[in-house]
Formats: structure tokens, C-alpha cells, sequence
């Protein structure tokens, strides 16, 4: 049973969900929106929530390491989020991104939404 979980399967595993989060979040620090299924923005947001979290502490040497414990596969995200990113939410106690519905996708009718920063 799943009760109280909170955090949707997207239908992948683990490790894949793990990866794919991660490099949605990259390209969201990147490009500064991403376009994707409801689901997997809802569950991006949730990561990315909690990224931006850890990085607006600021740019020491612990924050760096947390930030790039979450984020390993590029250097350039890590300092974009670090010194661009995060000090514009640092009196913000929450809700750095918005989920904007796009619609349903014509091939297969899936809700389509559009995650980006606030």
C-alpha cells in the first residue's frame, strides 16, 4: 500500500525517476521553463523546490556540496543556481516555480503543462 506517500511512480523505476528529475532540473535551471507531462512537472517541482531550498543559503563550501550531491551532472547548473538563481528567492519562504496548464497533447491526450520560475 501506498498511503500517505505523496510522490507519484510516473510509471519508471527508481533510479530512472532519479535521473530523469535530474535533468529536467538542469534544463529548468538552464533555460528557465520546460515544458512536460502534469505529472512529471508536479513531481519536478517538488525537486526543484527543494533544490533552490538548499542552494539560497548561499556559496559556501557545504551548500555546493549539497547542491551538487543533488544535481551531479553539470557544474555550470550548480553555479547558475547558486549565484544567479537562488538569491532571488532568498526572502521567499517557498513556491520558487509555477505550473501553467497547456492543454492535452493531440497524439495521446495527455495533459501537457509548463513548469518555469516565478
Amino acid at each position: 500500500m501506498r498511503h500517505k506517500s505523496g510522490k507519484k511512480k510516473l510509471n519508471i523505476k527508481p533510479d530512472h525517476k532519479r535521473s530523469l528529475m535530474r535533468n529536467q532540473a538542469i534544463l529548468l535551471i538552464e533555460e528557465g521553463h520546460i515544458t512536460s507531462t502534469r505529472a512529471r512537472i508536479k513531481e519536478l517541482q517538488r525537486f526543484v523546490e527543494r533544490v533552490v531550498t538548499v542552494a539560497r543559503k548561499g556559496n559556501d563550501f557545504n551548500t555546493r556540496r549539497r547542491v551538487k550531491a543533488l544535481l551531479p551532472y553539470k557544474e555550470q547548473a550548480v553555479v547558475k543556481l547558486i549565484k544567479e538563481i537562488a538569491p532571488n528567492y532568498i526572502e521567499r519562504p517557498g513556491g520558487y516555480t509555477r505550473v501553467i496548464p497547456m492543454g492535452k497533447r493531440t497524439s495521446d491526450t495527455a495533459t501537457i503543462a509548463r513548469l518555469e520560475w516565478v
